[in-house]
């Protein structure tokens, strides 16, 4: 005996309670010629025949009457099952996990978690801070926020806006020091670097600031301990407008550099599209994101 198939067994047990091909038909959205070949399919299956032609109606035969209670055991587990696994999906509880930069989670996302807990407060957040980024695909976090756009097809990536930076440094070391403006007066002040293998140097090199090793009075490779070391007054250091706007104590300078521009995705996974409460997050995040800048 083959084994059973579920879209069979279906179509035998709607036969059996309406007593009727052309109903039962109905109500599995089906032609009558695919659910009387689904029939047959089982009795042929099972190598026994399950129901008599009385007139127009469908009478089960003693194997058909054997065989009904199994069925039904069979149909209500199986509508436990979708039941459990919907609910399941549209359940708006439980952990998603959220991926993104130090700086942007100590800084940026918090007060969106706050406000994500006040709507959903069956949700907990878990945040990964950390400059690497999370394979979405391996689950390693549900939800990333990143400044370049995912490559792989099966992730889906919505655009949140043009993000800017511009260089800050501490109000005491503006006093001490004076406050540059242009890029030629970036040649003498001292900046908080970010890496000594030269590309923090190149980096600010590349934006038109005459820039030197004896530049940096520091290193750090940790942008949010980079930007508490421009706070205590070691040099200047660039950082995202909208954070730099909520940290008192700082001033910007360079103003006549241009802005650095960078984007904000928010990543997912597939999941996206059947878990309410990734969608609650991601649809959190991103308004939240969006308005960041205002």
């Amino acid at each position: 005996m083959k084994r059973l198939d579920w879209n069979q067994l279906h179509a035998f047990l709607e036969t059996a309670d309406t007593g009727s091909l052309s109903a039962a038909a109905r109500k599995l959205g089906l032609t009558q010629p695919t659910l009387s070949r689904q029939v047959a399919a089982i009795e042929a299956s099972l190598g026994v025949t399950l129901f008599e032609r009385v007139g127009k109606a469908m009478a089960l035969t003693a194997a058909g009457l054997d065989l009904l209670e199994h069925a039904r055991a069979m149909g209500a587990a199986a509508e436990s099952l979708t039941l459990a696994a919907t609910g399941r999906a549209q359940a708006v509880e439980g952990v998603v996990t959220v991926s993104a930069s130090d700086i942007v989670a100590t800084c940026l996302l918090p007060p969106l978690v706050r406000a994500m807990r006040q709507q959903a407060p069956g949700i907990a957040v878990e945040l990964i801070a950390s400059d690497a980024l999370s394979d979405l695909r391996r689950r390693e976090a549900d939800i990333a926020v990143r400044n370049v756009k995912p490559e792989q097809p099966d992730l889906i990536a919505r655009f949140i806006r043009q993000a800017t930076a511009h260089f800050y440094a501490a109000e005491d070391w503006v006093r001490a020091h004076g406050h540059p403006r242009s890029a030629a007066d970036a040649a003498g002040p001292a900046f908080v670097g970010s890496d000594r293998s030269g590309r923090y140097l190149a980096f600010l090199r590349h934006h038109g600031l005459p820039v030197t090793e004896a530049s940096f009075s520091c290193y750090v490779d940790h942008t949010t301990t980079h930007w508490a070391l421009v706070q205590q007054g070691l040099g200047i250091g660039a950082m995202m407008d909208e954070i730099a706007a909520v940290t008192p104590g700082v001033v910007r300078v360079l103003d006549d550099v241009p802005p650095l521009r960078f984007p904000i995705w928010l990543v997912t996974h597939r999941e996206l599209r059947t878990s309410r409460r990734i969608r609650t997050v991601f649809d959190g995040l991103a308004e939240g994101l969006a308005a960041a800048a205002a």
